[in-house]
């Protein structure tokens, strides 16, 4: 285990035991929803996003502990979107993080309803969070405009509408952008704002997030089809089965290889303006470009 993976691994626990504090436990009634709420957003996932989150607080010189509910709400909405995306109705996915989906474990009813219960509830972890009214406003709007029609939901939407078919590469783009980045996007900027960055600093960090969000979508694709399960903890070969448009299917591998590079360097160059500790930020990037999970 390298330096950054001992350093995610202790981060990913913090994150852990917040979530952990946050979320209604198991035993209150009804245990069901509960319980499937927390089985989906528990144990598992490398929190990126909510670890980008406190790590953009800390690079405009804010504290990555005063983002931690923010991250964690950042986490509850991705697990939801998981559960949904699993689902048979959409990608129709048996594993999740090595583990049987949300609705193989509960059934679709309670999955659904689970990810409905846990993207309202990091709503009222946001609308919790102890900072000033006009920052919380901004924080809603980050959050929701990520992840509603014009964001991740949109960006399912065209995913859904677009397999099977053949798309140009400016609506894989529209996909990939939306129903990935965005919620990446929401999680560098928030972060951004609690650690109080000036339009030119959350400029910089929007940069970097959205050079973040496409690395990471196209070495998804491409892990999708050299990738090992075990390591992913899901099957491999699911954008083929369900004939999905993908960064490798248009532009090959080797060219999908180097646009992600390129993303990366945009990362980079992102950071060289930023006041604070950006060291970590740096490495994910080339994380994302690097990892085999």
């Amino acid at each position: 285990m390298n330096k950054l993976e001992q350093y995610l691994a202790e981060q990913s626990s913090i994150i852990e035991s917040a979530l952990d504090h946050l979320l209604p436990k198991e035993s209150e009634y009804p245990r069901e929803i509960h319980q499937a709420m927390r089985y989906s957003c528990l144990g598992g996932g490398k929190r990126l996003r909510a670890v980008l989150a406190m790590e953009s607080c800390q690079s405009v010189g804010g504290a990555g502990c005063d983002a931690l509910d923010y991250a964690c709400a950042i986490e509850m909405i991705h697990a939801y979107s998981l559960i949904h995306d699993d689902l048979p109705c959409m990608d129709d996915d048996d594993f999740r993080r090595g583990k049987p989906t949300n609705h193989k474990v509960f059934g679709e009813a309670i999955a659904v309803l689970a990810g409905d219960a846990l993207l309202t509830y990091a709503m009222q972890v946001l609308a919790e969070l102890d900072l000033d009214a006009t920052l919380l406003i901004l924080l809603f709007r980050e959050v929701t405009t990520a992840i509603g029609s014009q964001g991740l939901i949109g960006g399912q939407v065209a995913d859904l509408l677009s397999e099977g078919k053949s798309i140009q590469s400016d609506n894989m783009e529209y996909i990939h952008e939306n129903k990935t980045g965005k919620l990446f996007l929401a999680s560098i900027r928030g972060g951004g704002l609690i650690g109080g960055a000036t339009d030119a600093q959350l400029a910089a960090i929007t940069r970097y997030g959205q050079n973040f969000g496409l690395a990471f979508q196209i070495t998804d694709d491409i892990l999708d089809i050299v990738g090992d399960s075990k390591k992913l903890g899901k099957a491999v070969g699911s954008d083929l089965k369900l004939a999905k448009s993908t960064y490798p299917g248009l532009y090959g591998l080797e060219e999908s290889s180097r646009m992600a590079n390129d993303c990366v360097m945009q990362c980079h160059q992102a950071l060289t303006s930023l006041p604070g500790q950006s060291c970590v930020l740096r490495e994910l990037a080339q994380f994302v470009l690097d990892r085999d999970y």
